[in-house]
C-alpha cells in the first residue's frame, strides 16, 4: 500500500468513527442489501466522508461510478483507496482539467446508472444535453442549494427526464449543513490559508442565505465586524435584525479586510467591485462553483499576479493595492481543507443514503420533476442524529 492510498484510508476511518448515523444505516443496509444488482452513480466532492457515503451505498450491494464534482474538492488519497474495492471504478483527481472531468461525466451516464447522487447539476446537465437518458436511470438526488436551482431550471424548460430529489431543500441539510457547516469549515480553510487575525477585523459576506448566515454567525464569534450585501429586502432584514450590518456591494468592498461570496451566482465580484477593493483584502468563496469572483477580471487589473502562499495568489494592481485570492476562487474548504465537519456530513450523507434507497423503492412511481425529501426520512435522520448528540433526549 503507497504512502496516498494510507494516508487516505487514514482519513476514511478517522471520518468512519465519528458517523454514528451511517454506522447504523451501514448495518440495515448490510442487512437488507437495497442496492443489490443496481448501479449508481456519485459526482460529489471526493473527500474522506464521502467515501464513507460511498461504502454504505457499496455496503447495501450496489456496483458504483464515482467522480468528482470540483477539481480541486478531490483528495486523491481518497479517490485511491476507493479504487481498490471491488465493484468501484473511481474517475477523478485532484486538478484534472475541464475537458477531462466532463469526459469523466459522460463515462458516468455511459455507466447506465439506476441512481445519480450528486453535488452541484452537472449531471443533471449533460443528461439534458445528451439525446435521451441512460435506459435505466430511475432518478437522482442533489445536495446543494445551487443543484436544486439549476434542476428547477430544467424542470421549466422541460428538460428533467427523470424524478429528482431536492435534498438541499430537507430540513435537516440547510438547517445543519449550509449554516454550520459551512461556518465552521470556510473560517477553518480561511484561517488555515492565512494565519491571520480575524478579531478586529471587518468581514464583508455577500449572500445571506443559509451558508452566508453560517459565515457571518462564525465571524462574529471570531470577533469580527460583520457587514452583509444582500439583493433579497427580507433577509437584508434579517441581517440586520441578527445584529449585522446591511451594506452595498461597493461600499463593503471598500471597508472589508476579507470578502466571502456565498451566492452561488457568476460574477459577484466583478471589476466595478475590485477597483473598490481594500489594499490587502483577502477574498474567498463558499458557493459551489468557482466563478463568484471574476478572475479573469482579475488577472486583467493586475500589474502582478504572484503566489503569496499555498493557496493563496495575490494581485498587485497599478495604483499600488494588493488583494489576495484564496483556492482560485473555488470552495475555500474544500479546496484548502476537508470540508465540512464530520459529523454535519454524517446527518447530509444519511440524508443523501435514505433517498436514494426511496428512489429505488418508490422512484418509478414518481413523476419527472424535482420532488421534496419525504418527510419521513427527515425526522428519521433528526432522531438519529439527536441521539447521537450529547444532552439529546429522543422524543417518542
Amino acid at each position: 500500500m503507497s504512502d496516498t492510498v494510507r494516508l487516505g484510508w487514514e482519513k476514511i476511518n478517522w471520518a468512519q468513527a465519528h458517523m454514528p448515523l451511517h454506522a447504523r444505516i451501514r448495518q440495515g443496509f448490510q442487512a437488507e442489501h437495497p442496492f443489490s444488482s443496481l448501479r449508481i452513480g456519485t459526482a460529489l466532492h471526493l473527500e474522506a466522508k464521502t467515501a464513507n457515503l460511498i461504502l454504505t451505498l457499496h455496503a447495501g450491494g450496489a456496483e458504483l461510478f464515482v467522480v468528482g464534482s470540483n477539481p480541486l474538492s478531490t483528495q486523491d488519497g481518497v479517490a485511491m483507496a476507493l479504487a481498490d474495492q471491488d465493484r468501484i471504478t473511481v474517475a477523478a483527481r485532484r486538478g484534472e482539467p475541464e475537458e477531462e472531468r466532463r469526459r469523466n461525466l459522460d463515462r458516468l451516464i455511459a455507466f447506465d446508472p439506476h441512481v445519480i447522487l450528486e453535488d452541484g447539476g452537472d449531471v443533471a446537465w449533460r443528461l439534458s444535453e445528451h439525446k435521451g437518458r441512460p435506459p435505466a436511470l430511475i432518478g437522482l438526488c442533489e445536495e446543494t442549494a445551487t443543484g436544486v436551482e439549476r434542476l428547477h431550471t430544467l424542470e421549466s424548460e422541460g428538460k428533467l427526464a427523470v424524478p429528482a430529489i431536492a435534498v438541499n431543500d430537507a430540513k435537516m441539510k440547510h438547517l445543519f449543513d449550509s449554516r454550520y457547516g459551512t461556518g465552521q469549515s470556510a473560517w477553518d480553510a480561511i484561517m488555515h490559508a492565512t494565519n491571520l487575525l480575524i478579531a478586529g477585523k471587518t468581514v464583508l459576506v455577500v449572500g445571506y442565505g443559509w451558508c452566508g448566515k453560517g459565515v457571518a454567525l462564525r465571524a462574529r464569534g471570531l470577533g469580527a465586524r460583520v457587514l452583509v450585501c444582500e439583493l433579497d429586502p427580507v433577509k437584508a432584514v434579517e441581517a440586520v435584525m441578527e445584529g449585522f450590518v446591511a451594506v452595498g456591494l461597493t461600499a463593503g468592498m471598500a471597508r472589508a479586510d476579507f470578502v466571502i461570496t456565498a451566492t452561488g451566482q457568476p460574477g459577484v465580484i466583478s471589476k466595478r467591485e475590485l477597483q473598490n477593493a481594500k489594499d490587502g483584502q483577502v477574498l474567498a468563496n463558499v458557493g459551489h462553483f468557482g466563478y463568484e469572483v471574476d478572475r479573469e477580471a482579475l488577472r486583467r487589473m493586475a500589474e502582478r499576479e504572484f503566489p503569496a502562499r499555498a493557496g493563496v495568489t495575490g494581485y498587485r494592481f497599478s495604483d499600488g493595492r494588493t488583494v489576495y485570492l484564496l483556492g482560485e476562487g473555488e470552495l475555500v474548504n474544500l479546496a484548502l481543507s476537508d470540508g465540512h465537519p464530520v459529523e454535519i456530513m454524517d446527518v447530509s450523507f444519511a440524508l443523501q443514503a435514505l433517498s436514494a434507497q426511496y428512489l429505488v423503492r418508490q422512484g418509478r412511481s414518481l413523476s419527472p420533476g424535482v420532488h421534496p425529501v419525504p418527510a419521513e426520512i427527515d425526522d428519521e435522520v433528526a432522531r438519529l442524529f439527536l441521539a447521537s448528540l450529547e444532552g439529546g433526549e429522543v422524543l417518542p
